[in-house]
Protein backbone atom coordinates (compact mmCIF):
# COMPACT_ATOMS: atom_id res chain seq x y z
CA UNK A 1 0.00 0.00 0.00
CA UNK A 2 1.62 3.44 -0.48
CA UNK A 3 0.87 6.20 1.39
CA UNK A 4 -0.72 9.22 0.16
CA UNK A 5 0.94 11.98 -1.73
CA UNK A 6 1.06 15.00 0.43
CA UNK A 7 1.80 18.70 -1.21
CA UNK A 8 3.61 21.06 1.25
CA UNK A 9 1.34 23.85 1.42
CA UNK A 10 2.99 26.56 3.77
CA UNK A 11 5.63 26.67 6.87
CA UNK A 12 4.77 28.08 10.09
CA UNK A 13 8.16 30.83 9.77
CA UNK A 14 7.55 32.65 13.19
CA UNK A 15 5.33 33.98 15.70
CA UNK A 16 3.04 37.14 15.62
CA UNK A 17 1.77 38.80 19.32
CA UNK A 18 1.03 36.98 22.26
CA UNK A 19 -2.18 35.45 21.53
CA UNK A 20 -0.83 32.53 19.49
CA UNK A 21 -1.15 33.91 16.10
CA UNK A 22 1.68 32.70 13.35
CA UNK A 23 3.26 34.34 10.47
CA UNK A 24 2.66 31.55 7.33
CA UNK A 25 4.68 31.60 4.72
CA UNK A 26 2.81 30.07 1.73
CA UNK A 27 4.21 27.95 -1.11
CA UNK A 28 0.31 28.44 -3.37
CA UNK A 29 0.23 30.72 -6.57
CA UNK A 30 -2.12 32.96 -4.54
CA UNK A 31 -1.14 32.80 -0.69
CA UNK A 32 -4.57 34.11 0.52
CA UNK A 33 -5.52 29.97 -0.57
CA UNK A 34 -3.80 28.30 1.47
CA UNK A 35 -6.72 27.79 3.99
CA UNK A 36 -9.41 26.70 1.57
CA UNK A 37 -8.17 23.25 1.32
CA UNK A 38 -9.28 22.64 4.71
CA UNK A 39 -7.14 21.50 7.46
CA UNK A 40 -3.25 21.05 6.97
CA UNK A 41 -1.04 18.68 8.57
CA UNK A 42 2.58 18.16 9.55
CA UNK A 43 4.52 15.38 8.79
CA UNK A 44 3.41 13.73 11.62
CA UNK A 45 0.05 13.94 10.65
CA UNK A 46 -0.89 16.37 13.16
CA UNK A 47 -4.16 18.78 12.42
CA UNK A 48 -4.08 22.52 11.39
CA UNK A 49 -7.36 24.51 10.66
CA UNK A 50 -5.77 28.10 9.88
CA UNK A 51 -7.89 31.40 9.97
CA UNK A 52 -6.37 33.95 8.12
CA UNK A 53 -5.74 37.63 9.88
CA UNK A 54 -3.99 39.69 7.71
CA UNK A 55 -0.58 39.93 6.21
CA UNK A 56 2.90 41.19 7.14
CA UNK A 57 6.11 41.31 4.66
CA UNK A 58 4.97 39.17 2.08
CA UNK A 59 3.67 36.32 4.83
CA UNK A 60 0.25 35.49 6.24
CA UNK A 61 -0.66 36.12 10.16
CA UNK A 62 -3.35 33.18 11.06
CA UNK A 63 -4.59 31.78 14.11
CA UNK A 64 -4.09 28.19 14.06
CA UNK A 65 -7.73 26.33 16.04
CA UNK A 66 -6.68 25.55 19.56
CA UNK A 67 -3.61 27.72 20.08
CA UNK A 68 -4.05 30.52 22.18
CA UNK A 69 -0.90 31.96 23.57
CA UNK A 70 2.68 32.64 22.33
CA UNK A 71 4.15 29.48 23.88
CA UNK A 72 1.99 27.23 22.34
CA UNK A 73 2.99 29.04 18.84
CA UNK A 74 6.08 29.03 19.56
CA UNK A 75 6.14 25.36 19.62
CA UNK A 76 5.02 25.26 15.75
CA UNK A 77 7.89 27.60 14.43
CA UNK A 78 9.22 25.94 11.37
CA UNK A 79 6.58 23.17 10.75
CA UNK A 80 5.44 22.35 7.04
CA UNK A 81 1.78 22.24 6.47
CA UNK A 82 0.35 19.99 3.98
CA UNK A 83 -2.32 18.69 2.08
CA UNK A 84 -3.38 15.28 0.62
CA UNK A 85 -2.78 15.97 -3.26
CA UNK A 86 -5.97 14.39 -4.34
CA UNK A 87 -7.54 17.50 -2.16
CA UNK A 88 -5.89 19.73 -4.94
CA UNK A 89 -7.76 20.50 -8.36
CA UNK A 90 -6.68 18.85 -11.10
CA UNK A 91 -4.29 21.12 -13.24
CA UNK A 92 -6.22 22.47 -16.17
CA UNK A 93 -3.34 22.12 -18.67
CA UNK A 94 -1.55 18.92 -20.15
CA UNK A 95 1.60 21.06 -19.76
CA UNK A 96 0.84 22.00 -15.92
CA UNK A 97 1.64 19.47 -13.04
CA UNK A 98 2.49 19.42 -9.30
CA UNK A 99 6.11 19.10 -8.18
CA UNK A 100 4.55 16.13 -5.99
CA UNK A 101 3.60 14.45 -9.22
CA UNK A 102 6.68 13.46 -10.37
CA UNK A 103 8.04 11.65 -6.75
CA UNK A 104 8.01 7.78 -7.99
CA UNK A 105 8.24 8.09 -11.81
CA UNK A 106 10.73 6.65 -13.71
CA UNK A 107 13.58 8.59 -15.33
CA UNK A 108 14.47 6.94 -18.85
CA UNK A 109 17.05 8.23 -20.87
CA UNK A 110 16.81 8.74 -24.69
CA UNK A 111 17.51 4.81 -25.26
CA UNK A 112 14.95 3.92 -23.12
CA UNK A 113 17.34 2.45 -20.59
CA UNK A 114 16.24 3.14 -16.63
CA UNK A 115 18.32 5.76 -14.73
CA UNK A 116 16.07 5.58 -11.25
CA UNK A 117 13.70 6.69 -9.98
CA UNK A 118 12.70 10.45 -8.92
CA UNK A 119 12.78 10.63 -5.66
CA UNK A 120 12.42 14.54 -4.84
CA UNK A 121 12.12 18.06 -6.51
CA UNK A 122 14.31 21.08 -5.03
CA UNK A 123 14.96 24.44 -5.21
CA UNK A 124 17.78 26.24 -3.72
CA UNK A 125 17.53 29.47 -5.32
CA UNK A 126 18.54 28.89 -8.86
CA UNK A 127 16.26 26.85 -10.30
CA UNK A 128 14.82 23.67 -9.77
CA UNK A 129 16.07 20.27 -9.59
CA UNK A 130 14.90 16.31 -9.84
CA UNK A 131 16.61 14.30 -7.73
CA UNK A 132 17.07 10.73 -9.49
CA UNK A 133 17.64 7.68 -6.77
CA UNK A 134 19.20 4.56 -8.69
CA UNK A 135 18.75 1.03 -7.59
CA UNK A 136 22.08 0.97 -5.57
CA UNK A 137 20.64 3.95 -3.93
CA UNK A 138 23.01 6.51 -5.59
CA UNK A 139 21.47 9.81 -6.05
CA UNK A 140 21.82 12.42 -9.16
CA UNK A 141 20.64 15.99 -9.38
CA UNK A 142 19.66 17.19 -12.60
CA UNK A 143 18.33 20.36 -13.72
CA UNK A 144 15.12 20.39 -14.26
CA UNK A 145 14.99 22.14 -17.54
CA UNK A 146 13.11 21.16 -20.81
CA UNK A 147 16.66 20.64 -22.65
CA UNK A 148 17.30 17.68 -19.36
CA UNK A 149 14.18 17.13 -19.11
CA UNK A 150 12.17 17.11 -22.69
CA UNK A 151 9.50 14.65 -21.75
CA UNK A 152 7.31 14.56 -18.51
CA UNK A 153 4.03 11.42 -19.18
CA UNK A 154 2.31 10.96 -16.21
CA UNK A 155 0.05 8.02 -17.27
CA UNK A 156 2.87 6.13 -18.65
CA UNK A 157 4.32 7.08 -15.37
CA UNK A 158 7.77 8.43 -16.50
CA UNK A 159 10.48 11.38 -17.09
CA UNK A 160 12.64 11.16 -20.07
CA UNK A 161 15.74 12.45 -19.09
CA UNK A 162 18.58 13.72 -21.35
CA UNK A 163 21.52 14.06 -18.41
CA UNK A 164 24.31 16.70 -19.10
CA UNK A 165 27.66 14.96 -18.85
CA UNK A 166 28.87 16.38 -15.44
CA UNK A 167 25.66 14.82 -14.25
CA UNK A 168 26.37 11.00 -16.13
CA UNK A 169 26.77 8.47 -13.13
CA UNK A 170 30.43 7.84 -12.02
CA UNK A 171 31.21 11.41 -12.74
CA UNK A 172 31.95 13.12 -9.60
CA UNK A 173 33.59 12.99 -6.71
CA UNK A 174 35.59 9.93 -7.21
CA UNK A 175 36.65 10.73 -11.04
CA UNK A 176 37.76 13.92 -9.84
CA UNK A 177 40.13 11.66 -7.09
CA UNK A 178 41.31 8.73 -9.40
CA UNK A 179 42.64 11.84 -12.07
CA UNK A 180 43.81 14.20 -9.65
CA UNK A 181 48.15 14.19 -9.50
CA UNK A 182 49.59 11.92 -7.47
CA UNK A 183 52.10 13.85 -4.97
Amino acid sequence: MTPEKLVCLAAIAGVHGVRGQVTVKTFTEEPGSVAAYGPLQDEEGNSYRLRLKGRKKGMLIAEIEGVKDRNAAEVLKGKRLYVKRDALPQPEDSEEFYFADLIGLEARDNADRLLGHVSAVYNFGAGDLLEVRDETGGERLLPFTRDVVPEIDLDQGRVLVDPPPETEAGSGQEDEEKNAPKT
